[in-house]
C-alpha cells in the first residue's frame, strides 16, 4: 500500500480517534505504514507534537495494550527515557475506531513525539570508532536500567502481557511462529532446528526465571527502535514488550551487528555500559550466544508467520548463519 492509499484508508479513522484526545489538531501527517499505522499530530494551540498509532488488529488485546501503557508509565516514573503516553479526555489509554476501507477495527493510542533520528540510521554514518562504541555503551546502560526497574517492579492486578518464556520462544506454537516450518528450509535444516529447539528448551529450564534473570523486557530493542537526539538515547516502540529473559533483550540489541568486523568491541562496550548499572555474571553471559541463536530462530518464525512479507534479500544468509549456530551450540 503506497502512502496516498494509506492516507485514504486510515486518515479518516485517525481523525476520528483524535477527537478523544485532549489536543486541538492542526496537522495530521502519515509517517509510517508497517504492522501499525503511525501519524504525527501537531496541536494548533501550542505547536506540541504527538504520535498517533493505529495498532494492528489481532496482535494484542485491549487489556494487553493497556498493560503496555502501565509499564511505560512506570518506566517514565523511574526516569528511563521512553515516550510519554497521553490519555484520552476521559482517562482511557486507547480508543477503538473502524477502518471502513478494510473492515478492520483498530485500537488507537497517543504518545508525545520524541525528537531524534533512528540509531540504525546514525550508525551507518558514524566514522569514529569511539563514537560508535559510545552509543552501544549507553544502550547497554539503558537496557540495564530497564531491567533494574522491571525486576523490582510489581505489576498491578489485572496486568496481562504475553510471555517469551520457553513455550513462547521454543514451544509447539511459539509467539513468533513455528520457525521450523518455513517453506525455504530444507528437510535437513528443519530437522536441525527441531533438534536444537529441544536442546534450547532444556537450557532455558536450567537457566531459570528468577527476577534477576527474567522480568518484563522490551524484546525488540534493536537500533531501529532507538532514537538519538544529541547525546540522548530514547527507547521507542514497546509493541513487542513481554515477560522474558534479560539475556534475550541483550541478544536483540546486539544481533544485527553480529557479523560486523567490530562486533567483539561492540559487545564489550554494550556489556561495559550494562555492568556499570546492573550486575551480570560471566556464567550468565556464557548463554548469550544461545540467546542470539534463539532470536535468529524467532526471526525465521516471524517471516513464516507473515507470508505477506516476502523474505528479505538477506534471508538465505540469515538462515545459513542460524543453522551454523545450531551446529555449534553447546548447552
Amino acid at each position: 500500500m503506497d502512502k496516498a492509499d494509506a492516507e485514504r484508508v486510515f486518515g479518516a479513522a485517525a481523525r476520528e480517534a483524535l477527537n478523544a484526545f485532549p489536543i486541538a489538531s492542526a496537522d495530521l501527517r502519515l509517517v509510517a505504514v508497517r504492522e501499525n499505522v503511525t501519524f504525527q499530530v501537531t496541536d494548533r494551540d501550542d505547536g506540541a507534537t504527538y504520535v498517533l498509532r493505529l495498532h494492528r488488529p489481532g496482535y494484542h488485546t485491549l487489556d494487553e495494550l493497556n498493560a503496555e501503557r502501565v509499564w511505560v508509565r512506570a518506566l517514565t516514573g523511574a526516569g528511563i527515557a521512553v515516550p510519554a503516553p497521553v490519555a484520552t479526555r476521559d482517562g482511557r489509554e486507547y480508543v477503538t475506531v473502524a477502518i471502513h476501507g478494510t473492515g478492520e477495527r483498530r485500537h488507537a493510542g497517543m504518545l508525545r513525539w520524541t525528537e531524534g533520528r533512528l540509531l540504525s540510521d546514525v550508525l551507518q554514518e558514524v566514522a569514529d570508532h569511539g563514537v560508535l562504541l559510545g552509543y552501544f555503551e549507553q544502550l547497554g546502560a539503558i537496557t540495564a536500567s530497564l531491567h533494574n526497574q522491571a525486576s523490582a517492579w510489581q505489576a498491578p492486578p489485572g496486568f496481562h502481557r504475553h510471555a517469551l518464556d520457553r513455550d513462547g520462544l521454543m514451544g509447539d506454537t511459539p509467539f513468533w511462529g513455528p520457525f521450523w516450518d518455513h517453506a525455504l528450509l530444507t528437510a535437513g535444516e528443519r530437522r536441525l532446528l527441531l533438534d536444537t529447539r529441544e536442546r534450547v528448551r532444556g537450557a532455558l529450564d536450567r537457566h531459570g526465571k528468577q527476577p534477576s534473570l527474567y522480568s518484563l523486557i522490551h524484546a525488540d530493542m534493536h537500533p531501529g527502535n532507538i532514537l538519538v537526539d544529541g547525546d540522548r538515547l530514547t527507547v521507542i516502540d514497546f509493541d513487542d514488550a513481554a515477560f522474558g529473559w534479560h539475556l534475550y533483550d541483550i541478544a536483540v540489541a546486539l544481533i544485527h551487528h553480529q557479523t560486523a568486523p567490530a562486533f567483539d568491541a561492540i559487545e564489550t562496550a554494550f556489556l561495559q555500559g550494562y555492568r556499570g548499572v546492573r550486575a551480570i555474571s560471566d556464567d550468565v553471559l556464557a548463554l548469550l550466544p544461545m540467546f542470539r541463536l534463539v532470536r535468529g530462530m524467532a526471526q525465521i518464525g516471524w517471516y513464516h508467520q507473515r507470508p505477506e512479507h516476502n523474505p528479505p534479500p538477506f534471508f538465505d544468509e540469515m538462515k545459513a548463519r542460524v543453522c551454523a549456530q545450531c551446529e555449534a551450540l553447546r548447552v
